[in-house]
């Protein structure tokens, strides 16, 4: 009889020694959301000299509950992906990517672009008779 309590307890034992771990680890594989924070990626990098005035920065966000563009919220698709148009300045522009997740951590990415447009020869030709 006491041969048979112990076997039973050792069967007990490992059983629930077994359910712990799996919960453990469950409990890990949620919480790692938490622990990353929000991510931003951006799906190509856009160039630094850019002839066109618009530009578009699209990319994916996880773990974000709030998403800015230079300070103005934009929004993402069920996914995380976003596309939004940037009109560029002469010159130097600065573009900012800020995400806030829902415990207040931020991320940021900062993308520069100057606008440099080009002179295309009809355009040459004129200011070449002009002056």
């Amino acid at each position: 009889m006491n041969k048979q309590l112990e076997f039973r307890t050792v069967i007990k034992f490992s059983a629930l020694s077994i359910g712990l771990l799996f919960i453990l680890a469950y409990l890990t594989f949620q919480a790692r959301f938490m622990i990353t924070g929000p991510q931003i990626a951006l799906d190509e990098e856009p160039e630094l000299i850019q002839e066109e005035r618009l530009a578009f920065l699209t990319g994916k966000a996880h773990n974000i509950s709030h998403l800015w563009l230079n300070d103005r919220p934009i929004y993402t698709n069920a996914q995380g992906d976003f596309k939004e148009a940037l009109i560029l300045e002469n010159g130097y522009t600065i573009a900012t990517l800020r995400a806030e997740d829902r415990y207040g951590r931020q991320t940021t990415i900062t993308q520069p672009f100057v606008y440099a447009p080009t002179i295309n020869n009809s355009e040459e030709e004129k200011l070449v008779i002009n002056h």
